[in-house]
């Protein structure tokens, strides 16, 4: 290809969406691998599309992209309930300016993918389009195989489900960045106070190995077991050197964590005022290829 040759308009058209689907199936999934086999699947429907009967190509893409990965979601199911311990989002690596996009933010934070996790695969597809996308209802009826009305109430309820367990709050990036350098530095200086002061009382943390890694089986509740856990895999009773070093994830100030200079995994967070009321530890190395370069996210 010369350097005045350009790509045909449905390769133009694909590329011009690419972020935007894969927001859209990375947000229905959980998964980046899943969500770039969605692309791959919705790129071999794209190619055979004829463009002159296409009114609106991103309405379009966003339907197919939509079915690929409402199928795919059905299928990861049986997957997961097969999965060793606790199942946590793959953490994506994103550009510091994602974090000061709240809207974005909080739809791709951890906490907000694992409120995800509860909903039905249609509710999720449901709530994704409408509250993340703002797609219209005609748009997501088509996408979902429903009718509009049906959507509407699915969207009703899929809300309130998402209301009564989101996070109650949305706090600045800059009081999560806080929030998580005391922390650092607690584990850092063993120091168990500070870690307590930092940490709310209700504290929950969830630890994803995979059965790769070690992990806790279940979720970690309170102040004083989380506190316990995290000096005993990180600090006090290991002689491991751990660095803790600040970067993004799915919007957010996280820390990628090194022990004896290996990479271990991502540890994110919740904040809400000041203190820490969710931790998120990915250890499963199959989860930690896309933290090592950004990936592009967006709504629009």
């Amino acid at each position: 290809m010369t350097e005045h040759a350009t790509a045909d308009p449905a390769t133009e058209a694909f590329v011009a969406h690419r972020n935007l689907l894969f927001t859209v199936a990375y947000e229905m999934l959980g998964s980046a691998a899943d969500a770039e086999d969605v692309l791959q699947e919705t790129w071999l429907r794209w190619s055979d599309v004829d463009l002159e009967q296409v009114r609106d190509v991103r309405a379009y893409l966003v339907r197919i992209t939509t079915r690929q990965a409402l199928n795919r979601l059905r299928g990861m199911k049986r997957r997961k309930e097969a999965y060793v311990g606790p199942w946590l989002p793959e953490p994506l690596l994103t550009a510091p300016d994602v974090a000061e996009d709240v809207e974005l933010a909080e739809s791709v934070s951890m906490a907000m993918m694992l409120v995800l996790e509860t909903l039905s695969p249609t509710e999720r597809a449901v709530f994704v389009l409408r509250e993340a996308f703002d797609v219209g209802y005609d748009e997501i009826a088509e996408a979902v195989g429903k009718t509009p009305a049906a959507v509407r109430q699915i969207a009703h309820r899929a809300r309130r489900h998402v209301d009564a367990r989101r996070p109650r709050q949305v706090v600045p990036a800059s009081a999560s960045r806080a929030a998580l350098e005391a922390f650092r530095r607690a584990i850092e200086t063993m120091d168990t106070q500070a870690l307590l002061e930092v940490l709310a009382p209700e504290v929950v943390l969830m630890n994803d190995g995979g059965g790769i890694k070690q992990a806790s089986p279940r979720p970690i509740l309170g102040a004083d077991k989380v506190t316990r856990f995290m000096l005993g895999v990180l600090g006090k009773n290991t002689d491991r050197a751990i660095t803790l070093s600040p970067t993004v994830v799915n919007g957010a100030p996280a820390l990628l964590v090194h022990l004896d200079g290996e990479f271990d995994g991502v540890l994110a967070a919740q904040v809400e005022g000041a203190v820490i009321t969710g931790l998120y530890y990915v250890r499963n190395p199959q989860k930690l290829t896309r933290v090592t370069a950004e990936t592009s996210l967006t709504l629009r």
